[in-house]
């Protein structure tokens, strides 16, 4: 059975993950914010090498995998969290858990979304990619929420496709996938907010298969990408979204 490290187990998506990996025998060390193994705020510098620090620590040199899951919606007051978990307390832990990773020739799943082929300011998005961390957080207080999250969320898979051959000479798979709409405690909030509410679910309505995705549709996909199953897929995104990406963009894959 496989060692696994994962940040965001503790609700929704990561909570869906975390359970299947565990029902399925594998060990799970979780970093979070609150309710995991280790305590740790990713939207800092200093936290996110605690959660390096404190995987390294429980791992005991065994890491055969890691899903980047913690992230925040577009409803946080706090834009500067959009970028500084979504993004940085992404990139940051798979560069500081890669040689742990590379020991055991493991995989690293990432948590991109939909709607990044949606971002509408480039500019934020190359911030991100430039690791200027400083200037992306002055930058996303100029733009709204959606467009602070879907940048962020494109912003991880490009820097996953940039650096697919670095991990991969290594040993190290890289994939992600892009949930669509998924009903959880973090989206409910959005779902029921005054400025995005309607937005939201008008979008729901519009999902090809007829239902929002579930925690469970995506850990069944990061199940299979962290496997053995999936040894031959790498530097892919896999859009698990009812459809709804191949609706909206018909003629671009």
């Amino acid at each position: 059975m496989a060692t696994y490290a994962m940040t965001g187990g503790a609700t929704g998506i990561g909570a869906a993950i975390k359970e299947t990996l565990r029902k399925d025998g594998h060990t799970v060390i979780v970093a979070d914010i609150k309710d995991a193994d280790i305590i740790a705020d990713l939207s800092n510098e200093e936290g996110r090498q605690a959660a390096i620090d404190g995987i390294s620590t429980a791992c005991a040199g065994k890491l055969d995998g890691f899903i980047a899951c913690a992230g925040v919606a577009t409803h946080v007051p706090n834009k500067q969290l959009i970028p500084a978990v979504n993004y940085f307390g992404t990139t940051e832990l798979v560069d500081g858990l890669a040689e742990l990773l590379a020991s055991s020739k493991g995989s690293v799943l990432l948590i991109s979304s939909n709607s990044a082929p949606m971002s509408t300011d480039s500019a934020f998005v190359e911030l991100l990619l430039d690791a200027d961390e400083n200037a992306a957080l002055a930058h996303v207080e100029g733009i709204d929420g959606q467009a602070a999250y879907s940048g962020s969320k494109q912003a991880v898979a490009r820097w996953m496709r940039r650096n697919v051959n670095r991990f991969a000479q290594q040993g190290v798979r890289i994939n992600a996938i892009a949930p669509g709409y998924t009903q959880t405690p973090m989206t409910q909030a959005v779902e029921e907010s005054e400025e995005y509410g309607q937005a939201i679910r008008d979008f729901m309505a519009s999902i090809p298969v007829g239902r929002p995705g579930q925690p469970e549709d995506m850990a069944n996909a990061a199940s299979f990408l962290l496997s053995n199953a999936a040894s031959f897929i790498c530097g892919s995104v896999i859009f698990v979204d009812g459809g709804h990406d191949a609706m909206l963009r018909p003629d671009q894959f």
